[in-house]
């Protein structure tokens, strides 16, 4: 019995390993910094090696998988929690008494979630005297700097000059830092010893002693939001319509495209909606489907609506499978308040995988979503104006920018849509707004480029959103799963 019970914890561990990229790993490594000698650490490829090291070092075991439970937490990977028999709000409530994460590597990491990529390239030319021009990523620096005695808890002064060009929220995390460490080790200055100390004052100690997460990460972020967020709080999150056309009478026959709208499927229906899947549909079919669709009393209920059209397209407009155009801005209208009340002050997401221009027609696998042949594109443009919801809470996220083509691999699918749904489930969970998100993947797919590295891609989102869009991942939904690319019926 006591050998089943170590196989299942050990599955457990493993399961984890198995939904952390490298990114994660690098993140986790860093946070325990402080509990792993920096030249283990560098030996370690894969959680599984990190949580064999934390059972050598007696920091984990299967009647105490805290220390897990924490970097889940704190790298915002909530959904893996459940894993191991915790949720987020389990941890808050532990975190004080079993933490062991110090706040200053907490700060530090949090500081690196900030950084963005054109900061960090600001550092280095910044600091380009003091380190190596391998470095690659904010938490390798802080690792550098932290070898060469320019960074610790006691010496934050040349982290603060880094900093402060950057941005004021950067200053002032590392700020509230300081004041936080000065209190904890001073928790009852100026305070009258016989009087005791009140509930809030009492939580306040041992939140600052222990260093939490919610203190220096959410309740920072809750003094600091100016953007509301949409309400996300229904059972039902919403319909999710998939328009995958890939059989046209003339136009080229769109391979890979199934490989999309299964992975879209996955996605969407992790995070809570009801997705449909509709197959090669002419012009009288979409616009039959979208009528209902408007018209559809489980509005009223749910949170947000989504619609995903995979077809080949031109500049402001999308094709049926009888090759119709179809203007993007008649697919966004079906939905506007006076047409669709049950969706009034709620996020109407759309995502286009669609050539907006000329075609590129190169080598298999790479094809172009585009009706027509050309060797170059079209200089780049800004998206039509015609394209561009005139009503609030709409967001159109565009696989190309007008005049542009956009590149769907036959054997693993679009370059646009293969992104978003890879960084839906790495962001989610991390608690990330949809904008934040979309960010994300125009880097990713930007960094591609076709066999001879000449063929790029930059997609482009167009919204008027009033607050932010962040999905709840529900507690006892599992990661999506990797399904195999087939014909939907």
């Amino acid at each position: 019995m006591e050998d089943d019970n170590n196989v299942d914890f050990h599955q457990k561990l493993l399961s984890i390993d198995e939904k952390l990229e490298l990114e994660d790993i690098e993140s986790l490594k860093f946070l325990c910094s402080d509990l792993i000698t920096p030249k283990t650490l560098e030996g370690i490829k894969s959680a599984h090696q990190l949580f064999q090291k934390f059972m050598d070092e007696d920091l984990l075991n299967k009647e105490d998988c805290f220390l897990v439970a924490e970097l889940l937490f704190l790298i915002k990977q909530y959904y893996l929690l459940q894993n191991i028999g915790y949720t987020k709000e389990k941890v808050l409530q532990e975190l004080s008494t079993k933490g062991k994460i110090s706040s200053y590597r907490v700060m530090l990491y949090n500081l690196s979630e900030e950084v963005t990529q054109l900061d960090f390239e600001y550092i280095k030319f910044l600091m380009h005297k003091d380190i190596p021009k391998t470095l690659t990523s904010f938490l390798s620096l802080l690792r550098h700097m932290e070898k060469q005695e320019l960074l610790s808890e006691n010496n934050l002064e040349m982290l603060v000059k880094v900093c402060q060009p950057l941005s004021s929220n950067l200053t002032k995390r590392i700020s509230q830092y300081k004041n936080e460490k000065k209190e904890s080790e001073n928790p009852l200055e100026g305070h009258v010893p016989e009087q005791p100390l009140s509930k809030a004052q009492e939580e306040k100690k041992l939140s600052v002693a222990s260093g939490t997460a919610e203190s220096l990460w959410e309740a920072f972020a809750k003094e600091n939001t100016e953007t509301e967020q949409y309400m996300m709080g229904h059972r039902h999150r919403g319909l999710c319509l998939i328009f995958n056309n890939f059989q046209f009478q003339t136009m080229n026959f769109r391979e890979g495209s199934c490989k999309d709208a299964v992975e879209l499927r996955s996605v969407f229906k992790w995070l809570g909606f009801t997705v449909t899947i509709h197959d090669n549909t002419t012009k009288d079919e979409m616009e039959r489907i979208l009528t209902q669709c408007r018209t559809n009393p489980e509005h009223k209920d749910s949170d947000c609506f989504v619609c995903c059209v995979l077809t080949h397209g031109e500049s402001g407009s999308v094709f049926s499978s009888d090759e119709k155009s179809i203007a993007i801005h008649d697919l966004t209208s079906y939905f506007m308040a006076h047409q669709c009340p049950g969706l009034m002050d709620k996020p109407k997401l759309f995502f286009l995988q669609a050539c907006q221009g000329m075609e590129i027609q190169e080598g298999v696998p790479l094809e172009a979503d585009a009706r027509n042949a050309s060797i170059s594109p079209p200089a780049p443009k800004k998206i039509p104006q015609r394209c561009i919801p005139t009503e609030a809470d709409f967001l159109l996220g565009l696989a190309t920018v007008d005049g542009c083509c956009a590149i769907r691999n036959r054997m693993k699918g679009s370059w646009y849509i293969q992104a978003l749904c890879h960084q839906l489930k790495r962001l989610v969970p991390r608690k990330e707004d949809i904008l934040t998100i979309l960010t994300v993947v125009n880097d990713e797919v930007s960094q591609q480029a076709d066999v001879k590295g000449k063929i790029k891609q930059m997609p482009q989102p167009a919204f008027t959103l009033r607050k932010r869009v962040i999905f709840p991942v529900p507690l006892d939904a599992p990661p999506p799963s990797k399904e195999n690319c087939f014909p939907l019926e």
